[in-house]
This record gives structure tokens, C-alpha cells and sequence, in this order.
């Protein structure tokens, strides 16, 4: 069936703007919302052009649809992952419209015959369970590393397919003659969509679940603010704050808190008048280790006055020298000095080396 231009004009600009957005990076921007938003519409006005056409039916084979018609079978997939990559206030609803979509382009799919046997299972799996669906429905870390290793293996595969066909797209006067290379190419596009489809059916069955979760257990209530008058008075009544220099007069009372005096002037509970504050003062730029207390020239004189270092070097290490004019002391030097020179003489030097003499 041959459709009006302006479908296939308003589809093509639609996926031409779905691929601009997804290559910026301002996405926290408001035109960038504005763009989204844009797109979102497009698609959803081919949504309905399809449906007024009546271009699909499930009573119809594959080879039924005209090779132009075929690729208005993604607009469901197209509106659906982009719908996926906006966040609204409402993120729980986007996300469950955007699982109706991905489940109601792989039913069509499916009606013509164009799921594979595993992803028969898949689809069913989801029907049959759409809130715990999961690719790899055991918590084995292994086997779900193997599964994701494998779809990624064949995601490539399906990705050089595409560009194969697409090969053929450069040549436009090729691509209106040979009509089953049109049709390789959308099937092979519809192929990749379609194994994309189940990751990202995957993602938000989780992202639904944590979601609500969330909303059946809300968190605590936050906190009171700290400058809540009932929060105040239930610190000064404990004695409990989070400052790091208590009050003057909590200082001046040794910690305690509540009033010192009465109206009458009578004192409520025992003070001394200290000069904490000057105290405290002081010790606010002092390092957090020990300073020494003595210089160490005060403490080795502290040692020796208890008479731990052993001294040397003085007169009582030193040889004492002999007087000249002491004759005796002269003569004894004298005669110590030849009684060693004798023994020196009579006991030459290794003479005791009797059993080791080489």
C-alpha cells in the first residue's frame, strides 16, 4: 500500500532527530526537553497515521507488507526508547508506558513471525510476568556474566549486519530497483531493535521494581531543622549541643546548664569564678601532640645530676703525666719500662701459637 508523503516524510524526520538527540550532551537543558518533547510527538502522530492506514494486520504474512511499509513496524520501539530517557516528576508512569510500547512491538513482531525461537521465550517469560522480568531470571553472578556476555557478542553481530546493508543506502538509485535489499535492511534494523528492546525491558522491570518499592515503604520523615524553638529547648534542657565552645555561662557554671541565679538574686546551684574563658582561649591554637618541657641541655644536666652518663675524656681517662722532678716516680717508670722490654724479649710475638703453626 503506497502511503501519503507525509507519514514517510514525519518518520524520517523523527528518526533523524531521535539520532541528533542522542549524540548531545546537554540533556539537563530546557531546549533540550523542548526537543525531546518534539520528537515524542512526531512519533506518536506516525502512531497514529499507521493505525488510521490500517498498514498492519495479524491475519497478514511478512510477505503481504510492502517493502516501504515495513519500516513503520519500529515506530513502536522508536517512541518507546525514547520515552525511556526522559525523567519526569511522574518516572514510575513514563516507564510503564514505555513497557507497554516495547511489549506491543514485539507482539507485532511476533504476528508476523519475526521473533526467533529465543526470543519467543522472552517474550512469553515477559507476558507471562512482566514485573519480575529479567534476562537472567537466576542470581548466579556467573551465569548472568555468561548471559550478558553472549547478548553483547550477538548485539555486535547484529550491529555489522546492519552497517553491511546499510552499505547499499549510498547508492540510492540501487535501492529503488532492488527492492529485497530494502527489505534486508529493515528486517536486519527491526533484528537489532528488536534484541535492544528485551535489554532495555530488562532495565526498566528492575528500575519499576525498586520504584515500588520505594513508594510502599517510604522513608523516615526528615529531621526537624535545627532552629525548630521545641529542638532548642530540648538541647538546653539535656545539657546536649553541637557547638564546639559551649556558652560563657555554661563554662563559668563547670558545664552545667539551666539558670545560676533566681529573680530574687538567690543562687540556684554552687559557682566558683574562674577565668575559663581566657583558659579555653589559650588552648585553641596549641598543637594536638605533647610540647617538650626542657631543652636538651637542661636535660643531660638532669641526667648527669642523677648520675646516668658515664663520663670520659676527663683527667681520669687521661694518662697521667710524670713528674720530672719526682726521682723515685722517674726511677719506677724506669723499671717498669725495662721489665716489659725483658719480657718482650723472652716471649717474642706469636711464640705461644705452638699448636697451629703453619
Amino acid at each position: 500500500m503506497e502511503q501519503p508523503q507525509s507519514l514517510r516524510s514525519l518518520f524520517t524526520a523523527a528518526k533523524a532527530e531521535k539520532a541528533s538527540l542522542e549524540s548531545r550532551s546537554d540533556s539537563n537543558s530546557d531546549s533540550y526537553r523542548e526537543d525531546v518533547n518534539a520528537t515524542i510527538a512526531k512519533f506518536e502522530e506516525c502512531q497514529r497515521l499507521v493505525a488510521q492506514l490500517s498498514l498492519f494486520s495479524s491475519n497478514e504474512p511478512l510477505e503481504d507488507i510492502a517493502t516501504g511499509d515495513i519500516q513503520y513496524l519500529t515506530v513502536d520501539y522508536l517512541l518507546a526508547d525514547i520515552l525511556q530517557r526522559t525523567y519526569t516528576s511522574d518516572r514510575e508512569s513514563t516507564i510503564r508506558r514505555a513497557l507497554e510500547l516495547y511489549e506491543k512491538y514485539l507482539s507485532r513482531l511476533d504476528d508476523y513471525g519475526l521473533l526467533n525461537d529465543n526470543e519467543k521465550k522472552l517474550h512469553e517469560r515477559y507476558i507471562s510476568n512482566p514485573s519480575s522480568f529479567s534476562l537472567t531470571p537466576t542470581n548466579d553472578a556467573a551465569t548472568r556474566r555468561e548471559v550478558k556476555l553472549s547478548r553483547f557478542r550477538e548485539e555486535k553481530e547484529l550491529k555489522q549486519r546492519l552497517e553491511s546493508q546499510q552499505y547499499f543506502s549510498n547508492n540510492q538509485s540501487r535501492l529503488q530497483s532492488d527492492d529485497e535489499d530494502v527489505r534486508k535492511l529493515h528486517l536486519a534494523e527491526i533484528n537489532l531493535y528488536t534484541h535492544q528492546a528485551f535489554q532495555s525491558m530488562d532495565l526498566l522491570s528492575q528500575e519499576l521494581s525498586m520504584l515500588s518499592a520505594i513508594r510502599s515503604n517510604p522513608p523516615n520523615p526528615a529531621q526537624p531543622p535545627q532552629d525548630d524553638p521545641r529542638r532548642r529547648n530540648n538541647n538546653f534542657e539535656s545539657g546536649y549541643s553541637e557547638r564546639l565552645d559551649p556558652p560563657l555561662s555554661q563554662l563559668l557554671r563547670g558545664g552545667k546548664s539551666g539558670p545560676l541565679l533566681s529573680k530574687e538574686g538567690k543562687p540556684l546551684q554552687p559557682f566558683t569564678l574562674l577565668d575559663r574563658r581566657t583558659q579555653l582561649q589559650q588552648g585553641v591554637f596549641r598543637p594536638g601532640h605533647n610540647l617538650p618541657t626542657m631543652t636538651i641541655d637542661e636535660y643531660l644536666e638532669e641526667e648527669k645530676r642523677r648520675g646516668g652518663i658515664i663520663e670520659g675524656g676527663e683527667k681520669s681517662g687521661m694518662k697521667e703525666e710524670v713528674d720530672e722532678d719526682d726521682m723515685d716516680k722517674a726511677d719506677e717508670e724506669t723499671m717498669k719500662a725495662r721489665a716489659w722490654d725483658e719480657f718482650k724479649e723472652a716471649n717474642p710475638r706469636g711464640s705461644g701459637n705452638t699448636l697451629n703453626r703453619g
